[in-house]
């Protein structure tokens, strides 16, 4: 294929001025605004920014659409395209094809999630390697990666190696995982989903490894469960597991008690909102790439969200199509849902996402380009290469799409419709019932036209139950079908929209509102005219509440003649939602087995998968938890997530404040335990190296002690040694001196005593300062900001008291906010740890260290 070259725009613009322009262009959503231009706006590796707003990266998109569409009969016009995509109305491209169509700066993939893996073939060092250099390499191009590692042999199989036993899943997990958080993507961490078969023998030490805090933190995990195993939960039975995994002859197998590793699933879901459940018979049962699994499209994992599952080296490119647009007269006794234009649209989403799979090759092809035109000798190359080609081969013989939806819950609200309640379901399920059967037709109708994808065989899918499905509803679709072929092997997903509904303004793919009014905070100057005050902080900064109504609570507000810029009192507001179509309707008010059996129901139109999360309070029980797994496995939903409010750092956690009782068990012990697991965390002061070995309590910081490493005068430890223990010892003279113990690479333990003597004086004792702090239960984010005030003479201290901080924020929960700090991009105090790096709310950019 030949690639055809973009030219370069010359006009550049200034971070303010695009932020300005945005601002006018979202109406004020300052939010949207900064989010747009920090992601998605046009900009070279240098930062100039070349588009204003989005208009200019909708005229970019449609330009390069309307080019591919010259290459086939009947082709859209750019204009046609504009319309279609402008304003984020209807149809929207999302992540990496907004961000990289037309982009002449970027040489990365439009595909949003890819899933690598050989087959089963790779249980080997070189193999597992060779995984892990994919992973890196699709991450560095923009993607998020998953895949399953079944194919690694359990703990103690015997090996022919130096080691005589293998080690297991768990390691490989920690060393996928370490890969993932190495890899930045235009300042994004990379993202990853790590899969394994309830069938294997080490799935219960997966399901525990992301248990323990600092662990597995770059990916997310999912068991693959089969129908046996739950068969063998819901009746009571055994269950026998097997290497290889489902083999007739396997080299070692396992019975279990069925229900004593479900319930250790559901506690560890309960407690810490993973592992995910995928229900692999059903994925693959219902999989039309399935039907040809003996030519290389056996779905073996999902992408990092579980909407995608996926073949080795296939990939997919997401599309969203905003629901709401198509509610006429919203929030009125005449509203209604126009499924003529719906319809309409729904063909043209499907046939520019077949056009999008063009431009994707010629960005694979430029990739490809780029690595032989790389001066690394050709045998470093070769799995990059050889990765590229196995892709392009992929997309070329497939021609895989992703087209989904959001403004779910604004949809059913706009057209005065609860969330979660019969009649919702009944009118969600006809959406997508339509979608299915529209993007069908669109890709039939392409292939009259542009030729079916080309290994499309009517006989192999004739008794797949999804095209058996379409079959039913629509029988004319369905023998068009045999007449014609199908354009794309598989269409249609749900995936979680992010940042696109914060575009869109809408709620966020399937999902219902979160909360449709809330209140944000902002640092104010008390000395400035008029300014109004709601409260002082700890640090004595003053800060002005002000409520935020979500855009189309807002709306309602304005059909109905309420006034939205009263500065209203909580009763008042509380008030407000009662009259809205949001009451009782919000991500914690759906009942949850209602949408358990929406999602199943959905799932019966979408040939991918749906990512959908299950919000519970933090008193609900595990008994429910299982309960919920159990029905999302009858209703014939292809994966469940479940978070209970404050299971983890990441989830979003309601202000309830804690009881007595709640905060005397949030207290660490004071007497120091003997023996403390402990993380070991690397950086860098100037070009010196430096250590810190950070002690554990219920996996949060309970001591840190820092120093030089790898030289005669620091700690020499290797650098796989991620973890080990701190073990207090009495010396023979009564003093007490702490050990640091780790497992080397044949599982024997070595020990390294005396860490007070190995470091220098004064950095002990600033570290025993502020291990104190961490034993009384001081948060985290309060002692980073203490080491950061400390005022120290000596620049290597300094560089060292940069260094601890930055090893505590690892331990930062997600969400907490970072006061009395400044964004060195916008100069917002709108901050909040995410990662262990600091983002800004208000325009997206983050810092790390």
């Amino acid at each position: 294929m030949q690639i055809t070259k973009t030219s370069k725009p010359q006009k550049t613009y200034t971070q303010e001025e695009a932020v300005q322009a945005s601002i006018e262009y979202f109406k004020g959503d300052d939010l949207a605004a900064r989010v747009w231009v920090n992601k998605y706006a046009l900009k070279d590796s240098d930062g100039n920014i070349y588009e204003l707003t989005p208009n200019d990266m909708h005229r970019r998109i449609a330009k390069e659409l309307a080019r591919v569409e010259k290459k086939y009969p009947n082709p859209l016009t750019e204009d046609e395209v504009f319309d279609l995509i402008k304003e984020f109305k209807y149809i929207v491209p999302q992540g990496s094809p907004m961000a990289g169509i037309g982009n002449p700066f970027q040489i990365a993939s439009l595909s949003n999630c890819f899933v690598i893996g050989n087959n089963g073939s790779s249980d080997s060092y070189g193999g597992i390697m060779k995984m892990d250099q994919e992973q890196v390499q699709l991450m560095k191009r923009r993607g998020g990666v998953g895949h399953d590692l079944s194919h690694i042999r359990p703990k103690g199989s015997p090996v022919k190696n130096s080691a005589l036993t293998s080690t297991g899943i768990v390691p490989f997990m920690e060393r996928f995982s370490n890969s993932t958080r190495e890899v930045a993507q235009d300042g994004r961490r990379g993202a990853l989903m790590l899969s394994v078969s309830i069938n294997h023998p080490d799935a219960e030490d997966f399901i525990d490894a992301k248990m323990e805090q600092g662990k597995v933190t770059g990916a997310n995990v999912s068991v693959r469960i089969d129908d046996e195993f739950m068969q063998a939960v819901d009746n009571g039975l055994d269950y026998t597991q097997k290497y290889p995994i489902h083999s007739t002859d396997p080299a070692y197998t396992k019975n279990i008690d069925a229900s004593d590793l479900w319930k250790k699933i559901v506690h560890n879901a309960w407690k810490s909102a993973e592992p995910g459940i995928l229900f692999w018979d059903t994925i693959t049962k219902e999989s039309v790439p399935d039907c040809y699994a003996d030519l290389g499209y056996k779905t073996v994992s999902t992408n990092p969200c579980g909407e995608i599952p996926l073949c080795p080296y296939d990939s997919c490119r997401l599309l969203a199509i905003n629901l709401f647009s198509y509610v006429e007269a919203p929030f009125t006794k005449k509203a209604s849902f126009n499924f003529e234009l719906f319809k309409k649209h729904v063909a043209f989403a499907q046939r520019m996402m077949d056009d999008i799979i063009d431009l994707e090759l010629e960005k694979v092809d430029a990739i490809l380009a780029k690595i032989d035109a790389d001066p690394e000798e050709e045998e470093v190359k070769a799995v990059e290469k050889n990765l590229w080609l196995n892709i392009r081969k992929k997309a070329y013989e497939g021609r895989r799409t992703g087209i989904g939806i959001t403004a779910e819950g604004d949809m059913l609200a706009g057209l005065g419709l609860r969330y979660g309640t019969k009649e919702a379901n009944e009118f969600s399920v006809e959406v997508h019932k339509t979608i299915a059967l529209e993007a069908y037709r669109a890709s039939v109708y392409t292939a009259k036209e542009r030729g079916a994808f080309t290994i499309f065989d009517a006989e192999r899918e004739k008794d797949n139950p999804f095209i058996l499905r379409l079959k039913e509803a629509d029988e004319q679709l369905y023998y068009e079908m045999l007449e014609y072929g199908r354009r794309n092997i598989a269409l249609l997903t749900i995936a979680p929209t992010g940042t696109t509904s914060l575009m869109t303004q809408t709620t966020s793919g399937i999902e219902p509102v979160f909360l449709p009014v809330y209140k944000r905070r902002r640092k104010v100057n008390p000395n400035d005219k008029d300014v109004h005050i709601d409260f002082v902080d700890e640090v004595g900064d003053s800060w002005e509440e002000y409520v935020v109504f979500h855009h189309k609570f807002k709306q309602w507000m304005e059909v109905n003649g309420i006034d939205t810029s009263k500065n209203y009192s909580q009763k008042e507001l509380d008030e407000l939602v009662k009259k809205s179509p949001y009451y009782k309707a919000t991500s914690n008010d759906v009942d949850w087995l209602s949408k358990v059996g929406l999602q199943g129901a959905v799932q019966k139109w979408i040939d991918h998968s749906i990512s959908v999360t299950i919000n519970l309070p933090s008193d609900v029980s595990e008994e429910l938890v299982g309960k919920l797994y159990l029905e999302a496995w009858k209703v014939g939903c292809k994966g469940v997530t479940v978070y209970r409010d404050g299971s983890r750092s990441g989830v979003l956690i309601s202000t309830d404040e804690k009881t007595e009782e709640e905060e005397e068990q949030s207290v660490f012990p004071t007497k120091r335990p003997q023996v403390l697991e402990a993380d070991v965390v690397r950086f860098q002061n100037n070009k010196e190296k430096w250590i810190a070995f950070i002690g554990l309590i219920d996996g949060q910081p309970y001591e840190i002690f820092t120093g030089l490493a790898d030289d005669e005068d620091g700690i020499l430890i290797p650098r796989w040694a991620e973890g080990g223990w701190i073990i207090k010892n009495r010396n023979e003279d009564g003093t007490s001196r702490y050990d640091f113990q780790y497992k080397n690479k044949r599982g024997y333990k070595t020990t390294i005593e005396g860490l007070s003597h190995k470091f220098n004086p004064e950095f002990w004792n600033y570290a025993k300062l502020i291990s104190s702090t961490l034993r009384h239960s001081m948060p985290i984010e309060r002692v980073v900001n203490l080491i950061n005030s400390l005022q120290l003479d000596t620049e290597s201290i300094n560089t060292w008291k940069n260094g601890v901080a930055r090893a505590l924020k690892r331990y930062v929960p997600d969400g907490t906010e970072a006061k009395g700090q400044r964004c060195s991009n916008c100069n917002s105090t709108n901050l909040m740890y995410q990662e262990g790096c600091l983002t800004c709310k208000d325009c997206g950019s983050s810092k790390c260290g």
